[in-house]
This record gives C-alpha cells, structure tokens and sequence, in this order.
C-alpha cells in the first residue's frame, strides 16, 4: 500500500457526499467497483517511486504517465493512456520580498499532477505550494458538484490553480510598476539593470509554466474533443478557465514586452550616465592640461627663453595660466560638459 507518509488524503465520495468510514485507496477502489457507484479521490504528496508504483498498480495507472509523475519540472500537458486521463498543471508562488534585486526570487513553481479515471481521480503534488486540502473542503461543502465526478476535480484543481495565476500576475504587476518607476526617477543616475533583468528572468518562468496550459484546456472545455472522461456539462466549466488562463496569458505578455523596453532603457540611461562622466573627465582633463603644458616648457631651463629673466615673468605665467582655464571652464560649463 506505499508509504502513509505520502498519503495527504483519501476519501470515496457517493452521490457527492464523502463516505463516513475512511479507508486505505486499494479497500476504497474495491467498494467504489463493487458497489458501481462513486469515486475515490487520493491526494499524494511528493511520493517516492515505491509509492507511486503502489497505487499504480491498484489503480492500473500507464507506467509512462507514473514515471513523469515521480519527477517535478514537467510541462503541462494532457495525455490519455486507455481510460486514464494524465494531466500536468503548474503551480505558481509569488515571493515575498522587501525589494527586488539582481537575485532576487520573485516567483515559484510545483507541480500537480492528476490521474483521472471513471471512478477515480489520484492527485500528486510537488512543491511546498499548492495544498488542497482548502479545496477539498470547498468542493464537500458543494456536494451537487461533485455528484458530476471525478472530472469536477479536475476542473476545481485547474481553476484554483489558474486564479492563483491572476493573483501573482496583480503582485507582478506591482514589482514592474515599482521597477519603472526607480528607472525613470531622475534622483538615480544608475539605474540597477540587474534587478530589471531579473525580474524579466522571472516573468519568462512564469510564461513558461502558463503557455503550455492552453492546449490542454482547451482540448478539456472543446465539446467536440476527442478527449473523453469529461463530461459535457463539465467542458462548460472548463471554457471558463480556459478564458481566464487566456488573460493571464496576455498580460505576461505585456509584461514581457514592458521589462524588455525597461532593460532597453536602463541600459540607455546608464550608457548616457556614463557618457557624461567621460565628458567631464576629458573636461577637467583639458584645464588640466594648460598648467601642465606651460610649466613643462618653461621646466626645459634653456638660456634664451621669452620674458626668463623678467621681474614680471613669474606673475605673467600665472596669470595666463589662470585665464586659460577659467575661459576653458567657462566654455565647458556653457556646453554642458561640467
């Protein structure tokens, strides 16, 4: 029977309403099919393989579909083995954090997998986020939902799972308006290219565990699909996740674009930064320069040199030396340069 330690819940359910006396899945299989009526729903928690080929074999799970299901960094897909449903979904995690930085963790990803059958729906889950024991509770609390099958599960799973979507998307949000507005705050001369590109890095994450959810959507809420296991009424349900995972996706697009502008203009305003502290250098550099060149040729101690042994001299060079740099400061100063 596996390892209990993985078991997070296993409960049989008869007309919607969950069976008052628990037992191990392989008894709650057996009552289900003798009695054709209900389903069993197992929740597992970061299962090892012994534990995952248990329940494979009292539920007759493909070994293809258990193999992916032993490892997290899956892509969402959906796939049908005989009678058996095999979904992968991403879960997502917004990171709390005071500010963002060049390592900065802004978003994190589980998995759950789903195993749906006739009279059977096994979740496993990978990641320390995404529990369902609130949802479980919610769906009991709605009895004439789950009285549809198994296939409610699925459809509750997935759109728990996208409205977490739209809620890390709204803190995301945030962090970017945050990031834009340091970048074009005219008290920062350096703008910290680091953390835009960071959070771009996180924003693409979270693009790659949403995109590749539309294709199984959409083949779960199309009336018209091949996929069997749904039933018609529950497709209904699924069209709606299916349009709320379509606006998650177009604002991680716009969020894509908006960072890359960002990135673009960081980089610009660093590169104009930069520029003006080379023209200030050259500047003083320059100034510099007049006092150096006029000692250097007066220091070449040569007998007949102009105005060497005048009272006047000494005072003259100054003065020119004063007046050089101070209309070169000036003509500097009025071009911007200083």
């Amino acid at each position: 029977m596996g390892d209990r330690d993985s078991i997070v819940a296993c409960a049989v359910y008869r007309n919607g309403e969950r069976d008052a006396h628990p037992c191990g899945f392989d008894a709650a299989l057996r009552a289900v099919r003798a009695g054709h009526n209900g389903f069993v729903w197992l929740g597992l928690y970061e299962p090892s393989e012994h534990d995952l080929s248990a329940v494979a074999a009292t539920f007759g799970l493909h070994p293809l579909a258990v193999e992916d299901a032993s490892y997290n960094h899956q892509r969402p897909k959906l796939e049908r083995y005989d009678d058996t449903l095999f979904v992968v979904l991403k879960t997502i995690r917004y990171v709390e954090h005071d500010e963002i930085s060049a390592s900065s963790e802004i978003v994190e990803t589980g998995q759950i997998m789903v195993f749906l059958g006739s009279d059977f729906v096994v979740t496993v889950r990978h990641g320390a986020y995404g529990e369902l024991q609130t949802l479980r509770a919610r769906l009991e609390a709605r009895p004439h939902l789950l009285a549809r099958g198994p296939a409610t599960v699925l459809h509750a799973i997935a759109d728990h799972i996208v409205d977490d979507y739209l809620k890390v998307a709204d803190r995301v949000e945030t962090d970017i308006d945050s990031i834009e507005n340091a970048v074009f705050d005219h008290r920062i001369r350096f703008p910290d290219a680091g953390a835009v590109y960071q959070l771009k890095r996180e924003v693409v994450e979270f693009k790659h565990a949403v995109l590749p959810l539309a294709a199984p959507l959409w083949a779960l809420a199309d009336p018209d699909s091949s996929v069997g296991m749904v039933p018609r009424e529950v497709r209904s349900y699924f069209r709606d996740v299916e349009d709320h995972l379509n606006r998650v996706t177009e604002r991680i697009a716009g969020f894509d674009d908006v960072l890359g502008s960002l990135l673009q203009a960081t980089l610009a305003q660093v590169s104009v930064a930069q520029n003006e502290d080379m023209r200030k250098i050259s500047a003083w550099v320059a100034i510099a320069a007049v006092p150096t060149a006029t000692a250097g040729i007066y220091g070449m101690n040569f007998d007949h040199m102009p105005e060497l042994h005048q009272a006047w001299g000494y005072p003259a060079a100054l003065a020119f030396i004063a007046i050089v740099c101070v209309a070169l400061h000036r003509a500097f100063k009025r071009n911007g340069w200083l």
